[in-house]
């Protein structure tokens, strides 16, 4: 998979982008995560990318020309380009596995105001929000989806299991996780994970699992 991050900012993408699971799926050939300087393509000798908006008011508004010569040369027939906005679809593990399909997705950043309208009518597959708030620009938005989606590509984690068995995967949140040592300040572990029983245990996490997403996100549960 390809992932294209088109920003003006582009040196924030690079410390996310060069660790942890991304950098090693870009090392295993899994993944090719690049961040993309939008001036590239801007206007005049100051490689604007933004002007006032028309009808007046504060900041000011991303261009469509800059963002328009940047997709007809990244863009190609397997693309899927997408704005990063708040009036985005909100972003969910069922979105990340659905973009986990394709082979190339271009990611635009949106900044300061917001964008030309005719980006978002005309040029994107689609539009993208992680949640109901604010935030500087569309970077750390982009990366959350580019997290997201290239950990669910066969052989990037180290257990296959790991991105099955993660909260929303099924649906709801995961269970409970403990790890060495057995007691801390008088919390222990449950017993029933050092029991040895998997039949058990699986049944435990299970019910464990249950429990939460019906105490702290019944949203989750289907009807039915």
């Amino acid at each position: 998979m390809k992932i294209q991050i088109l920003t003006i900012f582009p040196e924030m993408c690079a410390p996310v982008l060069g660790g942890s699971i991304l950098k090693r799926a870009q090392e295993k050939g899994l993944a090719e995560l690049e961040a993309v300087d939008l001036r590239s393509w801007g206007t005049g000798r100051h490689r604007t990318t933004d002007d006032a908006p028309y009808g007046g008011g504060p900041g000011m508004v991303m261009k469509i020309e800059p963002i328009g010569r940047a997709l007809a040369e990244l863009r190609t027939p397997e693309s899927r380009v997408f704005l990063l906005s708040p009036q985005g679809k909100k972003f969910c593990h069922a979105e990340a596995v659905s973009l986990a399909r394709f082979s190339h997705l271009i990611l635009i950043c949106g900044h300061y105001e917001g964008v030309d309208q005719r980006v978002a009518d005309h040029l994107v597959d689609g539009e993208i929000s992680i949640g109901d708030y604010v935030l500087t620009s569309g970077v750390l938005p982009a990366l959350v989806v580019a997290d997201a989606v290239v950990r669910l590509l066969p052989g990037v984690l180290g257990d296959s299991r790991s991105a099955a068995e993660d909260s929303f995967a099924e649906g709801g949140l995961d269970h409970p996780h403990y790890t060495r040592p057995e007691s801390y300040s008088g919390w222990s572990v449950p017993d029933i994970l050092l029991s040895g029983n998997h039949q058990a245990i699986q049944s435990w996490r299970a019910i464990q699992a249950a429990e939460a997403t019906q105490l702290r996100r019944p949203d989750l549960i289907r009807p039915g």
